[in-house]
């Protein structure tokens, strides 16, 4: 999208439009791939992609994600980053294309799954939006729940952030507006 408000004479000193659109193109179809491959069926991806715990949980990719499982965490704001990546991707290549609908699909699947009381913050009392979403694993900043093994049930800003810009970009696609863009958002 961004590349389309690049004029082509400031793209010619760097190998021109068809260059980066091919190389932009490769890179979000390679991504959009891994993240639909490495996935569970209702569009959450466990924390980090590769976790070591996966290797406990069995055929997890042909099953909803489970936040409360006893191995790894999922994390919901790289569900919403991947949604909105994957809808974008669709749209772009038309959602009337094998690949355009397959990417459009996907990431309404996990924009669906992010929209229920499983996680989004629905008890008045907790502070964030999006549950299930990750801080910093490695340093064990996430907060473990009493009766869990691992964390869930917590929200961050970034994870937040990503769910309210993809309700906010989903939503302009719904009412037929100029869709949402980091470059331009504030021009509306």
């Amino acid at each position: 999208e961004f590349l389309e408000t690049v004029s082509d004479a400031d793209l010619e000193p760097f190998g021109g439009r068809a260059k980066w659109k091919e190389l932009m193109l490769k890179a979000a179809r390679a991504t959009c791939d891994w993240f639909i491959k490495n996935t569970p069926t209702d569009g959450i991806p466990y924390w980090d992609g590769g976790a070591p715990g996966l290797v406990k949980m069995g055929d997890y990719l042909n099953q909803p994600a489970d936040p409360f499982n006893d191995h790894e965490p999922v994390d919901s704001s790289a569900a919403a980053i991947g949604a909105q990546g994957l809808i974008r991707l669709g749209r772009y290549l038309g959602t009337d294309t094998e690949d355009g609908k397959r990417y459009y699909q996907a990431g309404l699947t996990t924009l669906r799954t992010l929209l229920t009381d499983t996680y989004l913050g629905v008890d008045p009392t907790h502070h964030g939006l999006l549950l299930h979403s990750v801080y910093h694993q490695p340093n064990g900043w996430d907060n473990i729940p009493e009766g869990q093994k691992v964390p869930c049930n917590e929200a961050c800003m970034w994870g937040d952030y990503h769910i309210r810009e993809l309700a906010l970009y989903v939503t302009r696609l719904i009412k037929d507006q100029p869709h949402y863009t980091f470059f331009g958002c504030l021009k509306d």
